[in-house]
Order: C-alpha cells, then sequence, then structure tokens
C-alpha cells in the first residue's frame, strides 16, 4: 500500500471494524486475518489490537475472555449498543463524503447545475 492508501486507511479503520463485528463478534487475530484476506496486506496486528483496547475503553464493545487451546484466553469483542450507534454514524459520515466526492471525480457523469 501506498503512504496515501495507510493515512486514509486510518481514518476509517475504526469503522471498518465496527462493521466486521457487526456480523459476528471476533477476536483480535481473526480481524487481522479478515483484513489481510481483503487486500489490506500491510496492517499489523499490533494497529488491529491497538484499535480493538480503544473501542473497548470507549464502551463500542462488550469483551468476553474464552479459553485458547493454544496459550491465553482469547479476547472475544462484539458490538453492543454504543458502538452500534456508533457505526450508523460512521456509515452516515461515509456516504456523505463519497456522494460529495463522486461529484469531484473527474470520470463522474454527473454535472453540477
Amino acid at each position: 500500500m501506498g503512504k496515501q492508501t495507510t493515512e486514509m486507511l486510518k481514518g476509517v479503520l475504526e469503522g471498518i471494524v465496527l462493521a466486521i463485528l457487526a456480523r459476528r463478534p471476533a477476536y483480535g487475530y481473526e480481524i487481522t486475518t479478515w483484513l489481510r484476506d481483503q487486500g489490506f496486506a500491510d496492517i499489523a496486528e499490533g494497529t488491529v489490537y491497538a484499535l480493538l483496547l480503544r473501542i473497548e475503553q470507549r464502551g463500542l464493545v462488550d469483551v468476553e475472555k474464552v479459553p485458547s487451546e493454544k496459550g491465553p484466553p482469547r479476547k472475544v469483542f462484539t458490538l453492543n449498543a454504543q458502538g452500534a450507534a456508533q457505526l450508523d454514524e460512521f456509515w452516515e459520515t461515509w456516504t456523505f463524503l463519497a456522494e460529495r466526492l463522486d461529484r469531484l471525480h473527474p470520470d463522474t457523469t454527473q454535472k453540477e447545475d
């Protein structure tokens, strides 16, 4: 990924992680793997874990420690009502920005009035 992609991703990564958790509970390594499978190859595990800690501290997720066959218990994150509200706000903001960016893109077929 280029520098611009990395910087833009930093700005939306929280929303992406909340969207992943809206589908189902997951632990950090699962989220990192999913992101990498989706083409975000340069995502560092530490970045995801730091973000999960922040959203946990902000009360956007519920956390359950689940025994692991390999090592210490895993922290499984589940989106809660406050996190769902934050995700709704993210999608509203995303839609607002995407619509305006589409208007600016030179390949768009929409013309300004």
